[in-house]
């Protein structure tokens, strides 16, 4: 019985995949430059709309982004208003992200955006996420972009 109890809640569950090209910006003390972040990742809604999930990119400067690129690996919270598997599926986001490259930093991001499933299995994603680095005596750096993306089922 317990076998059947789970391989109904894992036929329950909506996850998804994404690819996402973000045009955005790096901002801090009234300065801005602008970024690219393209990236990859997943999500798997678990209950009544709140989801878990995970992700691995690139970000850099637009003009040379080859040169100066930083990965960037998250994880995330999800909550999705709308339960099943609604057409137009808004969500917001927060979590735990890490920039690296010969070195580290720490920092946190939130967001929101809809999937819209053109067909069961594909469809379009629009977010706005931002990435949040605090510096030291209440200064931050923002990473954010409006992430454009494929999600599959």
């Amino acid at each position: 019985m317990l076998l059947l109890a789970v391989s109904t809640a894992a036929r329950a569950q909506r996850s998804h995949g994404y690819l996402f090209l973000a045009p955005g910006g790096q901002s801090s003390g009234g300065q801005a430059a602008m970024t690219l972040h393209l990236g990859a990742g997943g999500e798997a809604v678990l209950f009544k709309g709140i989801g878990v999930g995970a992700e691995l990119g690139a970000l850099g400067p637009r003009e040379d982004f080859a040169s100066n690129v930083l990965g960037v690996a998250s994880v995330n919270g999800y909550y999705h208003f709308l339960h099943g598997r609604p057409k137009a599926d808004p969500f917001v986001t927060a979590g735990y992200t890490v920039m690296f490259r010969s070195g580290s930093i720490n920092l946190f991001n939130f967001g929101g955006g809809i999937n819209y499933w053109f067909v069961p299995r594909l469809g379009l994603k629009v977010e706005l996420r931002d990435h949040v680095y605090d510096i030291q005596y209440g200064s931050r750096v923002h990473y954010w972009g409006i992430r454009l993306g494929l999600a599959i089922r």
